[in-house]
């Protein structure tokens, strides 16, 4: 009897102190706090083994600082690999490993991430990341830490899916592209567009993963159908095969890294803004989707990853790429269909008006050498220029000066794309 009672009381014991563990902590490097000035920027990878350049690029832009990885399975998987590996000094990583909700509470979660310069999501589950963060202070703490501390922010797989201001919460179970486009609200076509992680150039923003294996263009294409059809948004879709990656700088120019010369491609979609009217023709339940318009539902830039990531879309006007073909995108009674389509031409910035305008381009035209008035040099982020046919000719991305030369290019007419502080301008120059 006395054994037995002896028992019940460490079984007892044993059973409390492990319900006390709501985390798991893995930590390498020096455990002494560093303040640095992070960069910023977004870092998105497609899934399966992550592009060494584009982590590289994410640890830069930490800028020797401290890296936290967070994530609901798993373990310490990245730890030697980001502090390490990659040859990019950083003072530390912190792999924290949720095992539920409860953990959302816990003050040294807190406190790692009001000390991260740099916040890296893993694979898993999305699901569990948006009901054990969302309306959390896990939620309020990275908000705080990409807008006031200016945190450079990045994530895989389920880490990528959930950076939008839209997102599929997989809340009940995955879904296929076949699935999706036979019946747009089927109970796992779970698209939500409450608040969570919010970033300023994936607003509006759906992103999805894994795009070549297996396929997830048509219920990529289905979700934006949705948003369209019941919040009468007309969001955008950011996608990345598996070894892709998208790093979107603070300037909002998103390079793509790959190392597949054939494939490793990411995906920049929107609907087709060149149509009058663009909703779906029918995203109703129970019944195939059609969102086809002539087969031109959807404009999509393919832009293949490069190891340098040279290859860009500019996430300013959804308009400009370099290294990539446009393609149209459309579903006919629940069929995906996908054909080569012409350089999109829309009205650019059409909610412009002059009493918006804040630049001035002088003289124009002229031999090539335009003067801009209006702002401070410190005010303009980067400057794009553009022919016709809207292929990028110029591209300045650390802007000091207030004017623009390309009296390199021959005569003709071109755009000049200028992001600044208050959003982003167009002018048409002309070289005579």
């Amino acid at each position: 009897m006395r054994i037995l009672c002896l028992f019940s009381v460490l079984l007892l014991f044993s059973v409390s102190s492990i319900s006390q563990f709501t985390y798991t902590s893995y930590f390498t490097g020096n455990e002494t706090d560093v303040v640095t000035t992070p960069m910023g920027g977004i870092c998105l990878m497609g899934g399966s083994t992550e592009n060494d350049e584009a982590m590289k690029w994410f640890l830069h832009r930490a800028d020797g600082g401290d890296v936290l990885v967070i994530r609901a399975s798993g373990s310490d998987g990245y730890n030697d690999y980001l502090f390490s590996e990659l040859g990019v000094t950083v003072n530390s990583v912190e792999s924290i490993v949720f095992l539920g909700a409860p953990a959302s509470n816990e003050e040294e979660i807190h406190t790692s991430i009001m000390n991260a310069e740099a916040i890296w999501i893993a694979g898993g589950d999305q699901w569990d990341y948006v009901s054990y963060w969302r309306d959390s202070p896990i939620q309020d703490l990275i908000n705080s830490a990409i807008t006031e501390r200016n945190i450079v922010i990045g994530g895989t797989s389920a880490g990528m899916a959930i950076l939008g201001s839209h997102y599929f919460s997989a809340e009940n179970g995955t879904v296929t592209s076949e699935e999706a486009l036979q019946n747009p609200y089927r109970t796992d076509v779970t698209v939500s567009s409450e608040p969570f992680i919010e970033n300023e150039h994936l607003q509006d923003v759906i992103t999805d993963t894994h795009y070549d294996d297996p396929d997830r263009k048509g219920r990529h294409l289905t979700f934006l159908a949705r948003i369209i059809q019941d919040e009468g948004v007309y969001a955008k879709g950011l996608a990345c095969e598996e070894r892709t990656a998208v790093c979107i700088d603070e300037n909002g120019i998103a390079s793509v890294y790959g190392n597949d010369p054939l494939n490793d491609f990411a995906y920049f979609i929107h609907a087709n803004c060149e149509l009058e009217n663009g909703t779906p023709e029918n995203c109703t339940a129970n019944e195939p989707l059609t969102w086809n318009h002539a087969g031109a539902a959807l404009k999509v830039y393919k832009v293949q990853g490069q190891p340098d990531g040279n290859n860009s879309f500019n996430l300013n006007d959804w308009q400009i790429g370099e290294g990539g073909v446009w393609e149209e995108w459309s579903a006919d009674n629940g069929e995906l269909n996908i054909s080569a389509s012409e350089p999109l031409d829309c009205p650019v910035f059409i909610e412009e008006t002059e009493e918006d305008k804040k630049i001035t381009v002088y003289p124009n035209p002229s031999q090539g050498f335009f003067q801009i008035s209006g702002l401070q040099p410190g005010e303009i982020r980067s400057m794009l220029i553009r022919d016709v046919a809207g292929k990028t000719v110029h591209q300045v991305s650390t802007v000091t000066a207030k004017s623009v030369d390309i009296r390199f290019l021959k005569a003709g007419s071109y755009f000049l794309s200028l992001t600044h502080s208050a959003g982003t301008e167009t002018e048409i120059l002309i070289i005579e």
